[in-house]
């Protein structure tokens, strides 16, 4: 009899092999792609979410797809395309809910289920038309290092403080909620400025005034957890503003996340649903006239 599929153990493994090899795909992927990385999309249209995004980020990654959409196979079949033979799906998931009776109490109990599919991106599909294909991948572009008012002002609207000195450090101190910032200047691009701020800032949506996420997870794998969370949540943040994240993390903290994975495989889960929380929380300032200044 075959194995059972274990879900969470395939995603948990594809992440931390991406991390192990030195370029995990949520933080820098597809780099010269017009917009940054392009969010993986469903075939309406719609973006995916959670850890549907870092699955389809790291199926990309490996197969070198640019176009952002995905379709089933009837999906594709119904847009009037057909998957070419021999090409291989990716899987994402859903999520959802069934009643079951107690047994004690003979209440019904909603509870959770975790359900895994295939897709196909499109540029594994004949026929479809133009428009779910994506726009033709760009050359890299170096924004230099001045800084760029339409991020600015994104960043500004968020409420949190930003202080900016020569002390060579980016962080964000919870006691006292504020974010420190090196100047624009020492940094290699305006891209590592933003993509670096994006990241604290999604640290800063954990302070009880705004997520209240510090409160919820504080056992021993919090820092671990905490810094996926920044991670993945500053790559959600940079691809809706059209930045591709590429900047270095410490040894210590790649290892610490990958000790807090292996022993719990519903971790990358829980940490990408945060992140989503959290750069849904950043974007809710000015995201389309943000967005909309930056494809432009």
């Amino acid at each position: 009899m075959a194995d059972k599929f274990d879900l969470y153990a395939h995603v948990t493994d594809s992440i931390i092999a991406s991390i192990e090899a030195g370029t995990p795909a949520w933080r820098k992927p597809w780099t010269g792609d017009k917009g940054g990385a392009p969010f993986p999309l469903r075939s309406n249209g719609e973006p995916y979410s959670g850890i549907n995004v870092l699955m389809l980020w790291l199926a990309a990654d490996a197969k070198g797809y640019r176009a952002p959409r995905w379709f089933t196979y009837k999906q594709a079949q119904e847009a009037g395309g057909q998957v070419r033979k021999g090409e291989t799906s990716s899987t994402v998931v859903k999520y959802g809910t069934f009643e079951r009776e107690d047994a004690e109490t003979g209440e019904e109990r909603r509870l959770p289920y975790l359900k895994a599919y295939r897709v196909f991106n499109a540029e594994q599909i004949d026929g479809l038309p133009t428009e779910h294909y994506g726009t033709p991948a760009e050359a890299p572009r170096d924004l230099g290092t001045e800084a760029d008012p339409v991020l600015d002002a994104f960043f500004a609207a968020t409420g949190i403080e930003l202080r900016t000195s020569d002390d060579p450090r980016a962080f964000y101190d919870i006691g006292s909620d504020f974010i420190h910032m090196p100047p624009i200047a020492t940094f290699h691009s305006a891209a590592g400025f933003y993509g670096t701020l994006a990241h604290e800032q999604i640290h800063a949506t954990g302070h009880k005034s705004r997520l209240d996420r510090f409160s919820r997870f504080n056992d021993r794998k919090a820092v671990a957890f905490e810094e996926l969370i920044a991670e993945i949540g500053n790559c959600m943040t940079c691809a809706r503003l059209g930045l591709t994240p590429d900047f270095a993390q410490s040894g210590a903290y790649v290892q610490s996340w990958l000790r807090a994975m292996k022993n719990d495989k519903r971790l990358i889960f829980k940490a990408a649903s945060e992140a989503q929380k959290a750069a849904e929380w950043l974007m809710k300032g000015k995201p389309d006239e943000a967005e909309e200044k930056r494809a432009a």
